[in-house]
């Protein structure tokens, strides 16, 4: 369709290269989801690719008069650079993808029953809280089950005792000294409201002078009884130069004090 635009980890591929190049096959995981007030669909799960081995994606797609608009895709890949930057030589990458384990506990994409379902409006909000906790350093405002799970490429990174005989954690916990000034950019382009789930798409933003790389992220919230269950996100942490999202209403690297720029 004429204005076509898709974008790969926020860069712009043109109509018929990239993924649609490089995908060989839907992987184990493959969920869906619908919001028909945006006229949005969404794809969360592991495709098969020719090289290097797999990815865990989040596929975005707008649809209008029946054709396709818009695709926007977050790829995480074995290898990718992590919150250090690209991979050095003995070490790993610092981004998590272990798509082994994204297959054993994966997420459902079935609908909730009518009586249980929350209104469109309290989705949102619920969601916007785990943000709101993530910027005030503050768990205590995020609408959460105790225990609620969270997944980072295939990784579950909660519910595991810390040092020191530490409680296990979940999705609202340890957030005091999380290296993350804001959560910016915020969109949430699909409402699944049958499935109650939302997908969230931010970039979190550093602390000033730190050399942690942002990362660009799609979260998907599933939420039961009007709070979070539990969290699953396809993510990449772009170069300090790159344009993240790049997408409307925030095109391009919307202005930010220098301050917030990695440390040379």
């Amino acid at each position: 369709m004429p204005g076509f635009r898709q974008t790969e980890n926020a860069v712009v591929v043109r109509e018929g290269n990239g993924v649609w190049k490089s995908v060989t096959g839907l992987g184990k995981v493959q969920r869906r989801f619908l919001d028909p007030v945006t006229g949005q669909a969404a794809y969360f799960g592991t495709i098969d690719e020719a090289a290097p081995e797999s990815a865990i994606v989040t596929a975005r797609i707008k649809v209008e008069n029946r054709k396709i608009t818009e695709a926007e895709w977050y790829l995480a890949r074995k290898g990718d650079p992590g919150l250090n930057g690209p991979q050095v030589a003995g070490q790993n990458a610092g981004n998590f993808f272990e798509p082994d384990n994204l297959a054993m506990v994966a997420p459902s994409d079935k609908p909730r029953p009518k009586e249980k379902r929350a209104s469109r409006e309290t989705l949102l909000g619920v969601t916007n809280s785990y943000f709101d906790g993530i910027t005030t350093h503050d768990g205590s405002i995020i609408l959460a089950h105790p225990g609620c799970m969270r997944v980072e490429n295939g990784r579950t990174v909660t519910g595991a005792k810390g040092l020191n005989n530490n409680p296990a954690s979940d999705c609202a916990s340890g957030l005091a000294n999380i290296n993350v000034q804001l959560v910016a950019g915020r969109r949430f382009p699909i409402v699944d409201e049958e499935a109650q789930m939302v997908l969230a798409l931010a970039t979190f933003v550093r602390k000033p002078n730190t050399a942690t790389r942002r990362n660009a992220f799609s979260e998907w919230f599933f939420i039961e009884d009007n709070k979070i269950r539990s969290i699953w996100s396809a993510m990449f942490y772009p170069a300090p130069e790159a344009p993240v999202p790049n997408w409307p209403p925030y095109e391009g690297n919307w202005p930010l004090p220098s301050s917030f720029g990695p440390v040379k």
